[in-house]
């Protein structure tokens, strides 16, 4: 069954450069679920050689990528609402089936957006009680149920403060279930509750992200440099 890869797609330039980093991270033939946001820009970004299957927890697998105005159908529409193409071979089925994959452990990558993240690998990314925003969704089973978590984001929100932080202040998704962060400057791993700095971007030193960056991370003795 052929699956989404090598389809580039146009958008915000940050956000872009995130969601091409995450492709990186995701092993050939990986059954994926999309968050919201950035993770819905990554199957653009899916390296020629590589094969990914996309899963979305309202029912459907072989997700394709976005649909445009011509070939849009208001029937086929993602978890976000976004409207999609399905590629061939990919299938259609009930939320309850949608939710015993995840649930069962069948999903290989969940690449999920965050409004924070601790440094243990907390994740907060339903609810900010002061706006009086509620969102629940899949996030839960999904970050519980995937082989692996990876999170989207940008490096600091409007205000200008890290998304990475020593404690979450915003209500948890989960805890200690997040295994990559990737934001344009840098991507960290979490391994045994420690956050490890394991590449940033050539714009940027290590120093600068530790301003930039409320949690704290230990840099990876095999730490990469990427070239911006």
């Amino acid at each position: 069954m052929p699956g989404v890869g090598g389809m580039k797609m146009l958008s915000d330039p940050v956000k872009a450069r995130i969601a091409q980093r995450v492709a990186q991270e995701l092993p050939d033939k990986a059954v994926v679920n999309l968050g919201v946001g950035i993770p819905t820009l990554v199957t653009g970004y899916v390296p020629k050689d590589k094969t990914i299957f996309v899963q979305s927890e309202n029912g459907l697998l072989g997700v394709g990528p976005l649909a445009d105005k011509k070939e849009a159908d208001v029937d086929l529409i993602d978890a976000s609402r976004n409207k999609v193409t399905l590629i061939n071979g990919g299938s259609i089925f009930d939320s309850a089936a949608s939710f015993a994959m995840i649930r069962g452990g069948h999903l290989d990558v969940a690449i999920i957006g965050a409004l924070e993240v601790s440094e243990r690998g907390d994740l907060a990314n339903w609810s900010v009680p002061s706006k009086g925003v509620y969102g629940v969704g899949g996030a839960m089973d999904l970050v519980c149920g995937c082989k692996k978590v990876i999170v989207a984001i940008q490096h600091v929100g409007k205000d200008g403060k890290s998304k990475i932080l020593r404690e979450c202040t915003l209500p948890l998704t989960a805890v200690g279930v997040v295994d990559t962060v990737v934001t344009e400057f840098a991507v960290f791993k979490f391994i045994g509750k420690k956050m490890y700095l394991t590449e940033h971007t050539s714009d940027i030193g290590v120093e600068k992200l530790r301003t930039i960056t409320e949690g704290q991370f230990v840099v990876s003795g095999d730490m990469k440099i990427r070239k911006i």
